[in-house]
Order: structure tokens, then sequence, then C-alpha cells
């Protein structure tokens, strides 16, 4: 099934590339992450220099293993380049392949029951005041809600709201992108229920705004201190 999903590139390019246990072991920490990872990201858990790293991920880019896009949040002049396993790529059993699947089978079926945005931000309030609970020793809920954020895949960024006591959470890579797109008033209220319900868990802060795809200002948060 290899060439099915690379028609364009060679199968045995495809097997050489996965064959060096360096560049498995690379393809292994970008299909577990929920979100891109930078070099320095990979370098770091493998315990490999940054330079060792970069070759490896452009010979996995050339035969489609691996998609690469820009960071904008690097440095000025110096932008960071972020790594993900390419969405055709072959799990390796990490996660099933009829998952995707599965989700979209559901949001469908939410639709065509007449769950509204109304229940789905309620089933992700719930949701969310569940996974709170493992922050219970966390200093902060902007530190907690960045924890779980980017273990969930959402690679959130902290910047500074309009007042004192608030800050805007954005979410810079979206893990259900694709269906978010194409049903947002459900997915998107799911993840703004989910926000919801952990902020609140959390007791010290609050949601001011929530901006989904549909704002000017997209997929980011802004929490106010209590």
């Amino acid at each position: 099934m290899v060439d099915q999903l690379w028609p364009a590139v060679p199968r045995l390019d495809v097997f050489k590339a996965l064959g060096d246990n360096t560049r498995y072991a690379i393809y292994l920490e970008l299909a577990r992450s929920p979100r891109p990872l930078s070099t320095s990201e990979i370098s770091e858990a493998l315990g490999l220099h940054p330079n060792t790293i970069r070759p490896h991920l452009e010979r996995m880019r050339e035969v489609g293993l691996v998609e690469v896009e820009v960071d904008a949040r690097g440095e000025v002049g110096r932008p960071q380049h972020r790594y993900s396993a390419a969405a055709e790529a072959p799990s390796l059993g990490l996660q099933p392949s009829s998952m995707p699947m599965m989700a979209e089978m559901l949001v469908r079926l939410a639709e065509l029951t007449g769950a509204s945005a109304v229940d789905a931000a309620e089933v992700g309030r719930s949701q969310g005041r569940s996974e709170a609970a493992r922050y219970d020793q966390a200093p902060s809920c902007l530190e907690a809600l960045v924890g779980e954020m980017d273990r969930i895949g959402f690679d959130p960024a902290v910047g500074e709201g309009d007042g004192e006591d608030s800050a805007v959470v954005a979410f810079t890579h979206c893990p259900f992108r694709a269906l978010a797109e194409s049903h947002p008033d459900l997915v998107c209220s799911l993840h703004r229920g989910l926000v919801e319900g952990f902020v609140d868990a959390m007791g010290d802060a609050s949601v001011g705004e929530f901006c989904s795809l549909a704002h000017r200002t997209p997929c980011q948060v802004t929490l106010v201190a209590r």
C-alpha cells in the first residue's frame, strides 16, 4: 500500500528512509506528537545535536514522510521550521487509521440527530472540568491551560491581554482543523466548552473571550484573573 500513498515516490526510497535507525526514531517522535515539533525539540527528545537531525528531516521530507511549516513565533529574522508526520504517511500502529473517519462520522451523526452548538459546548465543558483534575498542583489556571492545550495538540502561545489581569492564549495549531472547517459550529463549540469547563474548574480565572475560525482573530482565548 505504500506505493498507493506516495504514487510519485518510489516505494524503495520510503523503505530506505525508515530503515535508518535515526530517521525511524525521528518519525516515531513526530507520529506520536499531537503538534508539529521544531528541530530543537526533536533533538532534545532524542539526545542528538540539531545538526544531526536536520539532514534526516530533509530526506524524510523529500520522500513525503514529513511536512514542514514556518513558525512565525521564531526569533526576528530566524523563523523556526516545525515538522509533523505527513497526513498520508503510515501510522506505524501509533494511531488506528480508522480514527479520522470515525471522528468524521460522529460529527455527522451529531448533526443528523439535531445536536446543536449549545449541546457541543456543554459536552466540552463537562470534559474540561474532568481534565482539570490532573492539574490540581499547577500554580495558575494559565499555566495549567497551556499545559492541557499543548498535550492535546493546539500548540498554545501566550501573549498579553488588553488589561493588566488578562492574558491571551493563541492556538497556533488545530489538531482537528479539517473537521473544524467542515463542521465549525460543533467542533469549535466543543473546543470552546472544553476551555470554559477547564478554566472554571481551575477557579482562579475566567474566560473573557473565545475566538474561533469565524472571528477576525481566530483560535484564541482571553483569560481574566479573578
